[in-house]
C-alpha cells in the first residue's frame, strides 16, 4: 500500500502557483468593474463553455459522484439528460432576454420586470444560497486533502481558501474562466487515467467489473420503477424532468453561471457555451459513475464504513475515492490527479467568491452607494471578493457532520432557492399581468415551503423528498400563489 511521496508533494505545490500564477497573467490589467464581472465582453464562447463546466462539476463530481454510484447505481445519469433539456431551454428563452436588455446580472431583468425592490430579494436570497451550498463544496474539497496531510478540516479549508481567492481577487473572471479551461482538462485527464489504474489492479480486469455491477445491477441508468415516486431513489420522469427545471434554475437565474454566460461577445456565442457545456457534463457524469462501479468491483463491495485510511474508518462515501487515489495510485500521477482535483475544486469556489461580489456591488450597493469614480468601485469589488470568501470559509465547517453524499445535500440546498427564483422569472415572461406583489410574495411562499420540505424529513416528521422534484415543486407553488395573490390581493407592496 503506497501513500504519497515527496514527489506527488512537489507536484501538487507547484501545479497550484503554476495555475494561480497563470490565472493572473492571462486576466491582464482590470481597470473597470465590466472587465473585473464580465471580461470586457470578449471571451471565447468555447472558454465560457468549460469554465461553466468546471465550476459546476468540479468538486462534487470528481469527489461525490463516484461514491454515489458505489453505494447505489448509475441512476444519477439520469439527471444529466434533464440538464441538458433546460439548458437548450436557457439559450432559447433566457440568454436572448439578457443580451437584449445588455444585463450585466441575472437579477437586473427582474429588476427591470418587477422592480428594484424584487432585484435585491433576489439578489439577497442568492447570497444565502452560495453561502450555504459552497459551503458545501469547500468542506468536500477538504476531504482529500485531510486524507493526505492529516492536518485537520479547519487547517484544508484555509488552505484552499486562502490558494483560491489570491487569483480570483486579482484577476476577476478572466483569471477564473482561463483556470478553469486548464483545470477542465486536467481533471478529466485525472479521471480516465484513474479508470486506467483500477482496470489494471482488477485481476480479470473489466470482466471483474460487470461481474459484481450485474450482482447488483449497478449498471442501471434509467429507473422506470415508480416513475412519479417524490422519494427514494432517482425515477425516469423526476430525473428528467427535476434535471432540466434545475438547469433552467442553475443556467438561466444564478448569477454564478450567468456571469460566464454575460462574458461572450453576442446571443450566439453564449447559446452555443450553455448547450455545449450539457453535451459535456452527461459524459463527464457517465465517466465518474463508471469509476464508482469500478472501484466497486476493486473493493469487493465492501460497505464504505469498514474501509480505513490512516487508521481512521470511512465515514462518508465521498471518501472513498480520495482514499483510493492517496492509497493506489503511482508515484507522481497521485499528486497530479490531487493536484488537479484540488485547483479544479478551486475554480467553483473562486467563481463564487467572484459571483458574490458581482452582486454585492451591481445589484445591492449601486442602488445605496454612488461610487466616485470606477477606481473606487473597482476596489470595493476586490473587497467584496475578500469578504465573501472568508464567509464561505467560515460556513464550510459547518458541514463536518453531514454524512450523506455531498452532491445530493448541496443541489437540495440550492433547489430551496432554485424553485422560487426560477418560478419568478418565468412568471415575469408569461404573465403580463404579475406585478412586484404577486412576485414577492409567490417567491417567498415557494422558498419557506421548499425549507419545510427540507427540514422536516430530519426530524422524521415527513418523508424526504427527492431533491429531483424540489425545483419543479417551487415553480409550481409560484405560479399557484401568484395567481392567487393576482385574483384575490389586496396587499400594497408596489
Amino acid at each position: 500500500m503506497s501513500y504519497f511521496s515527496t514527489t506527488d508533494y512537489i507536484i501538487i505545490v507547484v501545479y497550484l502557483l503554476a495555475v494561480a500564477a497563470f490565472g493572473i497573467i492571462s486576466s491582464g490589467k482590470q481597470n473597470t468593474v465590466k472587465d473585473y464581472f464580465l471580461g470586457s465582453k470578449n471571451i471565447p464562447w468555447w472558454a465560457a463553455c468549460f469554465s461553466v463546466v468546471a465550476t459546476e462539476t468540479s468538486t462534487l463530481t470528481f469527489i461525490s459522484i463516484p461514491g454515489l454510484a458505489y453505494i447505489s447505481n448509475m441512476n444519477f445519469l439520469q439527471l444529466a439528460f434533464g440538464f441538458l433539456i433546460g439548458r437548450i431551454i436557457v439559450a432559447m428563452i433566457f440568454i436572448p432576454r439578457y443580451y437584449a436588455g445588455n444585463m450585466d446580472t441575472a437579477y437586473q431583468y427582474l429588476g427591470k420586470r418587477f422592480g428594484e425592490p424584487m432585484r435585491k430579494y433576489a439578489s439577497v436570497t442568492f447570497i444565502l444560497l452560495r453561502i450555504f451550498a459552497d459551503g458545501v463544496r469547500l468542506f468536500t474539497t477538504a476531504i482529500p486533502i485531510k486524507f493526505i496531510t492529516g492536518l485537520g478540516y479547519f487547517e484544508c479549508i484555509l488552505i484552499v481558501g486562502i490558494i483560491t481567492v489570491i487569483y480570483s481577487y486579482i484577476g476577476g473572471i478572466k483569471a477564473v474562466i482561463w483556470t478553469d479551461v486548464i483545470q477542465m482538462f486536467v481533471y478529466t485527464f485525472g479521471a480516465i487515467a484513474s479508470m486506467i489504474v483500477i482496470y489494471n489492479l482488477l485481476p480479470n480486469g473489466w470482466t471483474d467489473v460487470t461481474a459484481f455491477a450485474s450482482q447488483d445491477d449497478k449498471f442501471q441508468i434509467f429507473n422506470f420503477d415508480n416513475i412519479l415516486s417524490f422519494t427514494g431513489g432517482y425515477s425516469i420522469i423526476g430525473s428528467l424532468l427535476g434535471g432540466a427545471f434545475l438547469a433552467m434554475a442553475s443556467h438561466g437565474t444564478d448569477q454564478m453561471i450567468v456571469q460566464r454566460l454575460l462574458t461572450c461577445k453576442d446571443v450566439k456565442s453564449s447559446q452555443k457555451a450553455v448547450i455545449f457545456s450539457g453535451v459535456i457534463v452527461i459524459v463527464q457524469f457517465t465517466i465518474f459513475l463508471v469509476i464508482g462501479v469500478m472501484l466497486y468491483a476493486l473493493y469487493d463491495g465492501v460497505d464504505f464504513k469498514n474501509m480505513i485510511i490512516n487508521g481512521h474508518n470511512l465515514t462518508k462515501s465521498d471518501e472513498i475515492f480520495p482514499m483510493f487515489i492517496v492509497q493506489s495510485l503511482p508515484i507522481g500521477l497521485a499528486g497530479l490527479i490531487v493536484a488537479g482535483l484540488l485547483s479544479a475544486s478551486m475554480s467553483t469556489l473562486s467563481s463564487t467568491f467572484n459571483s458574490l461580489a458581482s452582486t454585492t456591488i451591481l445589484d445591492l450597493f449601486k442602488g445605496l452607494k454612488k461610487f466616485e469614480s470606477e477606481k473606487v468601485e473597482l476596489k470595493y469589488s476586490r473587497l467584496a471578493t475578500l469578504f465573501w470568501a472568508a464567509v464561505i470559509m467560515g460556513t464550510g465547517l459547518l458541514f463536518q457532520s453531514e454524512t450523506n453524499p455531498a452532491v445530493d445535500f448541496a443541489l437540495k440546498i440550492q433547489s430551496l432557492i432554485y424553485g422560487g427564483l426560477l418560478g419568478v422569472f418565468l412568471l415575469g415572461i408569461v404573465s403580463h399581468k404579475a406585478q412586484l406583489k404577486d412576485a414577492v410574495i409567490s417567491y417567498t411562499f415557494a422558498i419557506v415551503i421548499l425549507s419545510l420540505l427540507f427540514v422536516l424529513p430530519k426530524f422524521n416528521i415527513i418523508p424526504p423528498l427527492n431533491l429531483t422534484w424540489f425545483t419543479f415543486f417551487g415553480v409550481v407553488i409560484t405560479f399557484i400563489i401568484a395567481n392567487i395573490t393576482m385574483l384575490f390581493g389586496k396587499s400594497k407592496l408596489n
